[in-house]
């Protein structure tokens, strides 16, 4: 039974699961391959090198080194590396869901974040033989070759299902439940950092009422889906600001602002700068860090020269 599978140099890879297929895939994508997920399946992905951009029903996002992100069943994400990109991912069916459950009290869920070098590292590792154990095997191994994989991803999400006990709910089962839908509300939120995202949107999302969403977001989360969604915007705002060339009013329009005032006025309020400053001092820093590696380099060569 096929468990790994690759998209390299440019290859275009479409994974279809029905829910009578494998227990998990292990999915690789590298060197501008990509990979479309049709399938009801669950899937989570990890950044090695470079950088990937991922488009699906929760929105557009862009990986980069040490980042991971999950997304639930129905999101049918595209994947597609750059020149020099490397992503590994997991593509999991419902059984395997449920064993999860068994496994770590809870399971994956929906969301983004970042792992340090040491995990990634980890990562890789266990995807690996996740990949070789798991060929040629009944369903049974298959689990048993996914476990340790799936529980070091379980150990990378900790502190997002430390938040669980914070929704409401009788049973465990139910908060889990909650939490799982406000997760993917908020990858909706990252994902549509180009406009205002609408309450009515989320709450659609979830299958909660607008007023029961805000209150639960809010006290999950600690701030309310409107700042949420400002803060956010913000944020990729200042990350355009160090990332490209675009002009502060297309920085400002990418960002979901109507114009470049309110746009100027909500990045002073956060950053403490002005958009301008910002920039520069981006700039400045990324050439200070550029001459520091440029003179270890120097260094290190030669003191390889001398034998020291």
């Amino acid at each position: 039974m096929e468990q790994s599978q690759w998209a390299d140099r440019g290859q275009l890879l479409q994974l279809d699961s029905p829910e009578s297929a494998v227990q998990g895939n292990c999915v690789g994508v590298s060197r501008l391959g990509s990979v479309q997920l049709s399938g009801a399946n669950f899937s989570i992905w990890v950044q090695l090198r470079g950088a990937s951009w991922v488009e699906a029903k929760e929105g557009k996002f862009r990986l980069r080194r040490g980042d991971w992100i999950a997304f639930e069943r129905d999101s049918k994400p595209v994947l597609q590396a750059d020149r020099h990109g490397l992503c590994v991912g997991l593509n999991l069916n419902a059984e395997a869901l449920k064993a999860m459950a068994r496994y770590a009290d809870g399971g994956l869920y929906a969301g983004r974040g970042r792992m340090g070098r040491r995990d990634a590292r980890v990562a890789l590792r266990l995807w690996r033989q996740a990949a070789v154990r798991g060929a040629d095997s009944d369903a049974a191994s298959e689990l048993n070759a996914l476990r340790p994989i799936l529980l070091h991803l379980a150990g990378v999400q900790r502190e997002l299902a430390a938040r669980i006990p914070r929704c409401p709910g009788r049973s465990r089962s139910r908060k889990r439940q909650v939490f799982g839908r406000l997760q993917r509300a908020r990858l909706y939120l990252e994902g549509n950092c180009d406009r205002v995202v609408r309450i009515s949107e989320l709450a659609e999302l979830t299958s909660f009422s607008s007023w029961y969403f805000s209150k639960t977001f809010h006290s999950l989360y600690e701030e309310s889906p409107q700042a949420a969604s400002a803060r956010m915007r913000l944020e990729h705002a200042a990350d355009l600001l160090k990332s490209t060339t675009m002009m502060i009013g297309e920085v400002a329009a990418a960002s979901g602002f109507d114009n470049c005032c309110s746009f100027a006025r909500a990045f002073r309020a956060r950053f403490g700068v002005s958009a301008t400053r910002y920039r520069s001092a981006a700039a400045n820093a990324a050439v200070g860090r550029a001459d520091s590696a440029k003179s270890a380099s120097v260094a290190r060569k030669a003191a390889l020269a001398t034998g020291t």
